[in-house]
C-alpha cells in the first residue's frame, strides 16, 4: 500500500490541533496564544524515535505502557512520556504544563527564564508565545538533557539553552520565570531579576522519601510596586532543584504544610520582621504571609 506523505502530515497537524484544544479545555486555559503554541510545536521532535513509553495517572503505581508503534499520533494525548524511565523522569503532563504556562501570562516580546527545561518541549511552547521579538533562556543542570534541549531548540534563534544551576544562573531581567524543579525556598536571584509586573512560578516541595521526586504546591509570585503578591495555585510532584534546597527550610516547609491553610497565603515578604500570627511560613530573609496584600 502506498502511503501519501502529504496526507499523513496533514492528519498529524489536525490531530495536534485537536490535542491542543483538548489539553487547554481540560486545564481551563483562557489564552489563545497557549492553545496556538500547543497546536504548533511537534512533540515528537523532542522525544526521540518511537515506540514511546507513556504514563497515565490511572497507571500509577504500576508503571508505563508502550505505544503500539512509532506513529507520532500516540504522543498527542494528555499523557506523560518517559525520558528516563529508570528515574521516573518524564516529559510532563500537557494539561498541567498548559495551566502553569497560562498562569505565567507571557506574551509577544517577553523575556522568559525556564529552569529545568528537560528536553525542551515546553520551552518551545513558550518560545512560540514570546515570538522572535522575545527571548527565552532554557536552563538544565543535567548535561545529557541540556545537550538534547540545545539540539531540539536550535531552530529558535531567540532561545538560549544553558547547562547550569538554575538557582544561580544569571540571565538578566525577566518578565516571567518558570521553575520546573522543586525548591524549599525562593532563590534571591529569581526575585531580584523579576521585572516590574513580572511573574515567578515555582514548586515549593518536601521530600516524599520515595526516590528523588518531592511533593508540594506551585507558588505564583508577582512583583508589584507594593511588594511580591503570592498564592499557591496547584499541587505538584517534581524532581528537586539542585542548589535551591536547604534542610532547615525544608523542615519549616514540612511543618507549615502539616498545619494547612496554604490557601490563605497572599504575600511573599522579604522585609526584616519578627514572626507574627499572619506568617504562614517564616524564614530568615523571606516569609509567606497570610496578611492582606493590597495590589496596586
Amino acid at each position: 500500500m502506498t502511503i501519501n506523505r502529504e496526507e499523513s502530515v496533514t492528519d498529524l497537524a489536525r490531530r495536534r490541533t485537536d490535542y491542543a484544544r483538548e489539553v487547554c479545555s481540560g486545564a481551563e486555559v483562557g489564552s489563545e496564544a497557549v492553545l496556538r503554541a500547543f497546536a504548533t510545536v511537534p512533540r515528537e521532535d523532542y522525544l526521540g524515535k518511537g515506540p514511546w513509553r507513556l504514563l497515565r495517572p490511572e497507571l500509577l503505581p504500576d508503571g508505563y505502557e508502550t505505544t503500539p508503534d512509532d506513529d507520532p499520533v500516540h504522543l498527542y494525548q494528555n499523557v506523560l512520556v518517559a525520558i528516563d524511565e529508570e528515574r521516573w523522569l518524564n516529559n510532563g503532563q500537557p494539561s498541567v504544563l498548559a495551566k502553569w504556562i497560562d498562569l505565567l501570562a507571557i506574551g509577544p516580546g517577553d523575556r522568559v527564564l525556564h529552569i529545568g527545561c528537560g528536553v525542551g518541549y515546553y520551552s518551545a511552547i513558550m518560545a512560540e508565545i514570546v515570538g522572535p521579538r522575545g527571548h527565552l533562556a532554557a536552563v538544565e543542570i543535567d548535561p545529557a538533557l541540556a545537550a538534547r534541549a540545545r539540539t531540539n531548540l536550535s531552530s529558535y534563534p531567540h532561545v538560549e539553552v544553558l547547562h547550569a544551576d538554575g538557582g544561580i544562573c544569571e540571565a538578566g531581567p525577566r518578565n516571567a520565570i518558570f521553575v520546573n524543579a522543586g525548591a524549599t525556598h525562593p532563590q534571591p536571584l529569581w526575585l531580584s531579576r523579576l521585572a516590574p509586573g513580572g511573574r515567578l512560578l515555582f514548586p515549593l516541595t518536601v521530600s516524599l522519601g520515595t526516590g528523588e521526586v518531592g511533593g508540594g504546591h506551585m507558588l505564583r509570585v508577582m512583583r508589584t510596586e507594593a511588594g511580591y503578591a503570592a498564592r499557591f495555585v496547584s499541587p505538584v510532584g517534581v524532581f528537586p532543584c539542585a542548589g535551591a534546597r536547604e534542610s532547615e527550610a525544608e523542615r519549616r516547609l514540612r511543618k507549615a504544610y502539616s498545619r494547612g491553610e496554604e490557601e490563605f497565603v497572599q504575600e511573599l515578604r522579604v522585609d526584616i520582621h519578627s514572626e507574627e500570627p499572619s506568617c504562614w511560613l517564616h524564614n530568615a530573609g523571606w516569609c509567606l504571609s497570610k496578611r492582606s496584600f493590597l495590589r496596586p
